[in-house]
C-alpha cells in the first residue's frame, strides 16, 4: 500500500477523468489526499472525498501564491484554475473543515518566487503573506489539525515565523503544531531545523531534478525514514522514470511509486520497507482510517 500525501485531483487538469484516475488508484491499493490551495479547490477536494468511504481525503487552505496582495501580477495556472483571494476568510474555511474527510490545513506557507522589486513593497508583500499564514495556523490549532506547509525561497522567514510569532497568547511559537514540509527544496541545515521542530518531510518528483545548491540525495539520507512522507504534487512534477514515456503528460498519484523507489535506492533499503513506513507515517500524522 502507498499513500500520496499531496495530490491535486481537485484541479482543472483532472476535470475530464477525475473519477477514472481515483478508481485506478484505489484498485491499486493507493490512497490519496487532495490538497486545497484556495476556497474553490478546497471545497472541491472536500466534495470529491465525500464520494468515497475510504482512501480519498481532503485539506483546506489558501496557498500564498493565490493570495492577491495587489503588489505583484499574479499568473493564472490553467492546470489549477483562477481563484485568487484578497484575504483569508477564517469562518468560511472553518465551516468547510467540518467534514470528517478534512485531515489537515494546507497547503499554506510563504512563497517569494514572484515578488515586488522595491524594498517597501517587498516588506509589505512578505508581511501580508505572513499574516495569512498565522491566521491559518490559528485555524489549524483551533481545529486540532496538522499543517501542510508550502515554502519556496522563504525557509528562513518561515522558520522565524514558526518559532517566534506571538499571535498565540499561551506560547511564543508553533513548535507544538504537527505537520509536513511539502516537496522540500532546501539546504541540509534547513532540513535539520525542520526535523528538530518535529515536522515530517515530504518528497516528490522534484528529487529527480538538478537544482543549484540543493542536494536531494543528501537530504533524503539525513531524513529518518520515520519522518518521510511521499507525494506527487500531481499534475505537476512527473517523476523522471515516468517522464521517459511520451504518452505521459500529466503526473498522477500512481506515480508516487517512483518516488518511493528512489528513496529506497538512496537509503539502501527495499521498496516494501519505504512503502510500509511512509504509509504508517501518513496514517499517524493525518489520522487516516
Amino acid at each position: 500500500m502507498l499513500i500520496d500525501t499531496h495530490a491535486h485531483l481537485n484541479f482543472n487538469a483532472f476535470a475530464k477523468d477525475r473519477n477514472e484516475v481515483i478508481e485506478r488508484c484505489l484498485d491499486n491499493d493507493l490512497w490519496m489526499i487532495n490538497i486545497g490551495t484556495n476556497f474553490e479547490t478546497s471545497k472541491r477536494a472536500v466534495e470529491i472525498s465525500k464520494k468515497y468511504n475510504q482512501g480519498v481525503y481532503a485539506t483546506i487552505g489558501l496557498h500564498p501564491i493565490n493570495l492577491d496582495t495587489g503588489l505583484v501580477k499574479i499568473k493564472t495556472d490553467k492546470l489549477e484554475g483562477k481563484h485568487f483571494e484578497k484575504e483569508f476568510n477564517y469562518e468560511k474555511y472553518k465551516e468547510l473543515a467540518k467534514s470528517p474527510k478534512v485531515v489537515a490545513v494546507g497547503e499554506i506557507g510563504l512563497d517569494y518566487y514572484w515578488k515586488p522589486k522595491t524594498k517597501r513593497k517587498l516588506a509589505l508583500f512578505k508581511e501580508k503573506q505572513r499574516t495569512v499564514l498565522c491566521q491559518q495556523l490559528k485555524l489549524a490549532e483551533e481545529l486540532n489539525l496538522p499543517v501542510i506547509f508550502h515554502c519556496r525561497m522563504a525557509h528562513d522567514d518561515l522558520t522565524q515565523t514558526l518559532l517566534f510569532a506571538d499571535i498565540l497568547n499561551d506560547r511564543k511559537n508553533y513548535q507544538l503544531i504537527q505537520g509536513v514540509m511539502h516537496g522540500f527544496v532546501g539546504s541540509l541545515e534547513q532540513l535539520k531545523e525542520y526535523l528538530k521542530m518535529g515536522f515530517y518531510i515530504g518528497f516528490n518528483g522534484i528529487i529527480f531534478k538538478t537544482i543549484e545548491g540543493i542536494d536531494f540525495e543528501e537530504n533524503i539520507k539525513n531524513t529518518p525514514l520515520e519522518r518521510i512522507l511521499i507525494e506527487t504534487d500531481c499534475p505537476y512534477l512527473i517523476p523522471l522514470p515516468a517522464a521517459t514515456s511520451r504518452e505521459i503528460v500529466r503526473n498522477e498519484p500512481l506515480y508516487v511509486k517512483y518516488v518511493a523507489q528512489e528513496i529506497a535506492k538512496i537509503k539502501n533499503t527495499t521498496f516494501e520497507k519505504v512503502a510500509e513506513i511512509t504509509t504508517q507515517n501518513a496514517k499517524k500524522l493525518f489520522r487516516l482510517e
